[in-house]
């Protein structure tokens, strides 16, 4: 029985890596808004097809445009080192952001461009289907629940899965806001393995 679970399981997840690798391919050469004409590389996000965590942050810096990846730049860096902290091994992750594209002079997206963005990102969440998203910082968190206030919403899980917490480069901002992140990727981790342990009874 548990080896025919395992055999779904494993289709399952191959099945998820084929649509994302199809939906990157969409998002790589997106032009759904005006954000594309300057990019050098979309970021569509990387992780596995089928990830317990997914890390939603803002929008690629210019580390990331060039990189064509996610959180590669020295936000990237703090993001490694709290995900070390709370025993999460960044591999097992998927990370994504609300805009693919890098906004001008890394300024905050416009409505217009989290709007056009949104499918992409919808269309993430449903073929990862993963036990908890971590919103990090405003404009995920309005992206996805529609509002704001990172600083008194952090910690709280809503709709038992969308969990509130500080984006790395407001760490990088503010060091004493390091402990704060790392306790939030640590009850993400918490509630991932509860998840996963009930679903496996």
């Amino acid at each position: 029985m548990k080896s025919d679970q395992n055999s779904e399981r494993e289709g399952r997840s191959s099945e998820s890596r084929d649509s994302l690798k199809s939906l990157n391919e969409e998002i790589r050469s997106c032009t759904r808004c005006h954000l594309a004409d300057d990019r050098t590389k979309a970021v569509p996000g990387e992780g596995p097809g089928r990830a317990d965590i997914l890390l939603v942050g803002e929008a690629p810096g210019r580390d990331e445009d060039l990189a064509g990846r996610p959180f590669v730049g020295r936000a990237g860096s703090i993001l490694d080192r709290c995900l070390n902290d709370a025993g999460i091994d960044r591999s097992e992750v998927f990370i994504a952001n609300v805009v693919k594209c890098r906004p001008p002079g890394n300024r905050r997206p416009k409505k217009d461009e989290v709007e056009a963005c949104r499918p992409y990102l919808k269309s993430q969440i449903e073929l990862i289907q993963p036990k908890v998203v971590c919103l990090m910082g405003n404009a995920a968190t309005k992206a996805i629940l529609d509002v704001e206030g990172v600083t008194s919403l952090r910690g709280q899980v809503f709709k038992d899965l969308f969990l509130v917490t500080f984006h790395p480069a407001a760490v990088l901002r503010n060091g004493n806001l390091k402990e704060d992140l790392v306790s939030d990727l640590l009850a993400a981790r918490e509630k991932a393995e509860g998840s996963r342990a009930l679903h496996q009874k």
